[in-house]
């Protein structure tokens, strides 16, 4: 029982950098899941507009900020075919899905509008006994928050925060090594993860 702790390793204002990075610490997983996470925030039509024509399928929701007429948070148009007078009282929408890993992420990236977005790699941090570091597929793994600094999707803000995630105990060891595989540290204490 319990969540991961998420050590947030780079933040940075440029979307792509951040993707790139995580991208980098995440082929470090060993029995990666074959599929990723991907969540956005979108504030506007040309949001909605753009992330429906990158994800396969995808199913988007009333945002917590925003409830449907009756208090529901499923939402039932289909953006492709509903016109921008008809989309605009809804929003703003949120779309959370799974897709398969290496399939649309960086598609994903460059669609991104002003809202709060992720994308989650899950996997298992390599066995290094000679280190005392061994992995967890229960907890590890890396996550970038675009528009955010909290792993649990906090407050919106300027920057991008990509975090790697250990097991419930925080292996700061770990998180130390990983940081210096893409030229950063640890930035602050750890958080509550997934």
């Amino acid at each position: 029982m319990g969540n991961s702790k998420a050590y947030p390793v780079l933040r940075t204002t440029d979307a792509a950098l951040a993707f790139r990075q995580a991208e980098r610490l995440s082929a470090l997983l060993t029995q990666r899941d074959g599929e990723v996470e991907l969540f956005a925030e979108l504030r506007t039509i040309a949001d909605v507009r753009q992330m429906a024509a990158v994800l396969p399928e995808p199913s988007f929701a009333y945002s917590e900020m925003h409830i449907g007429p009756a208090g529901e948070r499923s939402f039932e148009l289909d953006v492709t075919t509903a016109d921008d007078a008809t989309l605009e009282p809804h929003l703003p929408l949120e779309v959370m899905v799974d897709v398969p890993r290496g399939s649309v992420e960086d598609h994903f990236v460059a669609a991104l509008g002003q809202g709060m977005a992720g994308i989650d790699w899950h996997g298992s941090w390599p066995e290094e006994p000679e280190d005392d570091l061994h992995g967890s597929a229960k907890y590890d793994g890396v996550q970038v928050v675009f528009h955010g600094d909290h792993a649990q999707l906090g407050r919106w803000t300027e920057h991008h925060t990509v975090f790697v995630h250990v097991d419930k105990f925080g292996d700061l060891p770990r998180a130390r090594k990983l940081a210096a595989h893409i030229g950063s540290a640890v930035l602050d204490e750890p958080q509550l993860g997934w």
